[in-house]
């Protein structure tokens, strides 16, 4: 028998690294809930990780087992409970932040002095952070070369499902970790609680129990006031199978306006990994097909106009996979620079004097900037524990570049308040929007956000969803609302802010802010 230990992989389907202790035998699954993780977590992903839980959990029940919940240092939790099992091999998939690799580290040296088999796996991307290297043999520091070998590479199928047959049965598991429901990491019971050993009470520190997973207060985190979405593999199919269907062939000339719904909403699924991302390419693969087999029928539209360009339902689902292509990209950076957590990734010769107003930073957290596009992706944010990517873009360059603030604020808020917050995925943007990233935008380039509104919001639909104080107003006044008089926009919105800063003048502070950085003249 094996224990599969869960971390970033709540699904039973295409899971390599439970596929393939399946493979050998029985096993038995297990999550447990690392205090050293949970220092960076927050409430509104406590609040998804139990939701994505309780449908693995589900997964499981559904085929006669059940999860085993611990709450503990893994190198202590996991050597105990494979004894309590007798267990020969404890199973995993590679995470690839610093944390998770030093955590793996202490887990296999614990394994190794209890004469523990280990074995790690990778499941969560398609292609390994080691894999694609440049022809020099570096990492790639430029997307667009990444992606070029990262699409000419073969892609492994779906891992199979485990059935019930390779599963230990729910009882075997009550009676190995004891019989009060919240068992001992060392297998032993000391007494009280629910004698089948499947419970709801909220797993103890340096217990083990069937089941047993604790409400946020248990864990010392609140319900969170923002709705955190649907959870497990079986919303994750439906909601993939929704865009696939429909919006995928037109996601290259949609995804950039936040009232058209047009992305996929994936990313919390991936987050979570309630989805594997071989099933998620291989569905990809079969909408492309489709494409192509109207376009080889004469429907010019399923591929461009017929002149070779880069419009058409074929090309859109390309851009689609061009966004796993980004979540690797991001991926194998932060796999080979842990420190760009907190540090720039592009370091300035004399650094980036930022400017940190906190009255501003404040504001920028609350939607109330008085710059519409922005306010309403803030206020997404606080609302849906979610905001679209192009408005996140927005908000960055916002808050870098019209602010002059560090993006480490930004990256801190967005892992506060993110239900799909991942480490790699959101470093990267926030990265990129302050241009001390790899691959990032110039530090010339500087969004407006006024024009960003008009372009991909021109009648409002988005803003005013989030911002009611603007409803009821022209939308070309309200993308106007940074050239109105004071008396104008009382007498328009009387409760929404003025602008809080001149983006015009705040464009020239940045230009001069990043050229001292880069020990020029700003005056020049």
């Amino acid at each position: 028998m094996e224990l599969f230990w869960h971390r970033r992989d709540f699904r039973l389907a295409d899971n390599v690294g439970l596929a393939a202790a399946a493979d050998r035998g029985e096993v038995a699954p297990v999550f447990v809930f690392d205090p050293d993780v949970l220092d960076h977590a927050s409430d509104v992903r406590v609040r998804r990780l139990l939701d994505g839980l309780a449908a693995l959990r589900a997964e499981y029940r559904d085929r006669g087992s059940d999860l085993l919940v611990a709450r503990g240092d893994p190198e202590v939790v996991l050597p105990d409970l494979a004894a309590a099992l007798d267990a020969e091999r404890v199973v995993w998939n590679r995470d690839y932040s610093g944390l998770a690799r030093e955590r793996d580290a202490e887990v296999r040296t614990a394994l190794n002095a209890a004469g523990v088999d280990r074995e790690a796996h990778h499941d969560a991307v398609l292609h390994t952070p080691d894999s694609i290297r440049t022809n020099a043999g570096d990492p790639y520091s430029v997307y667009t070369y990444y992606w070029r070998k990262w699409t000419d590479r073969e892609t492994a199928p779906p891992a199979p499902t485990p059935g019930a047959s390779d599963l230990v049965d729910a009882d075997a598991l009550a009676a190995a970790v004891g019989p009060d429901g919240g068992g001992r990491s060392d297998g032993r019971s000391d007494g009280g609680g629910r004698s089948d050993g499947r419970s709801d009470g909220g797993v103890a520190t340096d217990r083990v129990a069937v089941g047993d997973l604790p409400a946020p207060a248990d864990l010392g985190f609140a319900e969170p006031d923002a709705g955190v979405g649907p959870a497990g593999t079986a919303a994750a199919r439906e909601r993939l199978d929704a865009f696939l269907s429909d919006a995928v062939f037109s996601y290259d000339a949609e995804r950039d306006y936040p009232a058209r719904e047009a992305t996929s909403r994936m990313s919390a699924f991936l987050k979570y990994g309630e989805i594997g991302v071989r099933e998620v390419y291989e569905a990809t693969e079969r909408a492309r097909a489709a494409a192509e087999e109207r376009a080889a029928d004469g429907d010019e539209a399923a591929d461009g106009n017929g002149e070779g360009d880069d419009e058409g339902p074929v090309a859109a689902v390309e851009e689609y996979q061009q966004q796993l292509a980004w979540r690797e990209f991001y991926t194998q950076v932060l796999y080979h620079n842990p420190e760009v957590v907190t540090d720039d990734y592009k370091a300035y010769e004399e650094g980036i004097e930022w400017r940190d107003d906190p009255e501003e930073i404040a504001a920028w957290k609350r939607g109330e900037t008085g710059y519409p596009i922005v306010d309403a992706g803030m206020r997404q944010l606080r609302q849906e524990a979610f905001m679209h990517n192009r408005v996140r873009m927005i908000v960055a360059s916002f808050l870098t570049k019209d602010l002059l603030a560090d993006w480490r604020h930004g990256y801190d808020h967005f892992r506060e308040k993110l239900a799909d917050h991942d480490t790699a995925n959101d470093n990267g943007g926030w990265q990129w929007a302050a241009s001390t990233g790899t691959d990032a935008q110039p530090y010339f380039r500087i969004f407006n956000p006024m024009t960003q509104g008009e372009r991909y919001d021109p009648d409002a639909e988005y803003i005013t969803n989030y911002v009611p104080e603007l409803r009821g107003l022209d939308a070309d006044l309200i993308h106007e609302w940074h050239e109105l008089s004071p008396t104008q926009r009382a007498n328009a919105a009387p409760e929404y802010p003025s602008p809080i800063v001149d983006h015009s003048e705040r464009r020239e502070a940045a230009l001069a802010m990043y050229k001292r950085a880069r020990g020029e003249d700003p005056d020049e």
